[in-house]
């Protein structure tokens, strides 16, 4: 059963996108009694983005996951993520959005799933441009999380689906964002790594727009240190609403880097 799942997220992942509303994904291992904070995980990175808009020049993301308390059958989890856009319009680095993601989640284990309830705020924001309207929205729903290791190859899957409970100026109602990751042993300390994913928003229609469509492919080589791995990638990607005022998608090529803990294959 647990193959099964791999191959249809798999399947979904090769449909990151929005990659600032996308935190990582961990499956840890049951524990044997209740553990408090019993896991960290970090990462940064920063990678180009190969478009012809001064304002989409780099895409920086920065965050946390943490498990508050696992208690066996389950665990309690937050995460947080902020990400800088930088444009090249002023200056060559010039900073155009700060955006947030926060979120909270509560999971069951079952079988080799972990099966969850999350709470996903975003909050979006001009940097050195006027903006006083917000532009945040919050949402709820459920995340169907699992892994699997054949020989050299780990494999992760995720997919989440959630409503919106509150919006504000975006036309948002509801989400599917399903992701997959996959890490190849070469070496000791080397690894192939790729990943994909689907991104489904519905709205109201008062923007006078339908369903929207995005997604994501990357691949790349990690290499693990004593303390941290470094992350390699290419990446094509179809984002939706990349500037927070306006309401479109835009497809680009991307190649960056990210640094994280020493933990599972990661969904961007």
């Amino acid at each position: 059963m647990r193959g099964l799942v791999v191959v249809l997220a798999l399947a979904v992942g090769a449909a990151r996108v929005d990659a600032q509303t996308v935190p990582p994904a961990q499956s840890p291992d049951q524990p044997a009694a209740i553990e408090f904070l019993p896991r960290f995980d970090y990462y940064v990175g920063l990678e180009h983005l190969f478009s012809e808009e001064q304002r989409f020049v780099w895409d920086a993301n920065f965050g946390s996951d943490l498990d508050i308390v696992d208690y066996g059958i389950g665990r309690l989890r937050f995460v947080a993520n902020y990400q800088t856009i930088l444009g090249s319009e002023f200056r060559a680095f010039d900073p155009t959005q700060g955006n947030y993601v926060l979120e909270g989640s509560v999971s069951a284990r079952a079988g080799g799933f972990e099966l969850a309830g999350v709470f996903h705020h975003k909050s979006r924001h001009l940097s050195d441009r006027p903006k006083r309207d917000p532009v945040d929205w919050n949402m709820v729903g459920g995340r169907i999380l699992g892994g699997a290791t054949r020989g050299r190859t780990e494999l992760l899957g995720r997919a989440d689906l959630r409503g919106v409970v509150q919006h504000t100026f975006v036309d948002y109602r509801w989400e599917l964002d399903a992701d997959v990751a996959a890490r190849v042993a070469l070496r000791p300390r080397f690894a192939a790594i790729s990943a994909g994913g689907l991104h489904v928003l519905g709205v109201d229609g008062s923007r006078n727009r339908g369903t929207q469509f995005g997604y994501f492919g990357e691949g790349g080589l990690r290499i693990d240190g004593r303390r941290a791995a470094l992350e390699l990638f290419i990446a094509v990607e179809r984002r939706i609403d990349p500037y927070q005022l306006e309401f479109s998608t835009v497809t680009w090529l991307t190649a960056g880097f990210r640094i994280s803990s020493l933990a599972a294959p990661r969904v961007p």
